[in-house]
């Protein structure tokens, strides 16, 4: 898988990582996660910094797209969601247990649902990754069998 493809990839995984975390997180499930934060108090922004959110999403999704890409050679989308899925769900696991078990911020059902949370949206975003890398590959093969043809 060259760079290129990765970034290209990593891109769009961030921006649907991004999108998918915004209605989950900001309007699907607010009130919700508002309930389940920890003792914690004044731990939360007044005003979001929009510029480490949307750089925190292109790195996850650039991560998704370098692991898929790099070692496991996902080339569909349903290998890209189970994949992305299993990376998720460990990614997120890591996080939020170790912030459960040192910090007031959450408590452990806000911690479990924000697990699962992570590990769909992790595994939609490496379908559309695997999508990605698919059409590449298709396109790569195609452009061989051109010019096998054009040598004949």
């Amino acid at each position: 898988m060259n760079t290129g493809k990765i970034i290209v990839a990593g891109l769009i995984g961030g921006i649907v990582t991004f999108m998918l975390g915004f209605l989950t997180f900001a309007f699907l499930l607010e009130d919700y996660f508002l309930a389940n934060t920890g003792s914690a108090e004044g731990v939360e922004r007044e005003d979001m910094l929009m510029i480490p959110v949307i750089l925190g999403h292109l790195a996850w999704g650039l991560l998704l797209a370098y692991i898929l890409g790099k070692f496991n050679h996902i080339d569909s989308f349903s290998k890209g969601t189970f994949s992305g899925a299993i990376i998720g769900f460990l990614g997120s696991c890591a996080v939020a247990l170790m912030q459960y078990g040192t910090t007031n911020l959450v408590n452990l059902t806000g911690s479990l649902t924000n697990m699962l949370c992570l590990t769909i949206i992790s595994g939609i975003v490496g379908g559309i990754i695997g999508w990605v890398y698919s059409t590449g590959i298709r396109d790569e093969v195609l452009k061989e069998f051109e010019a096998s043809e054009n040598i004949s």
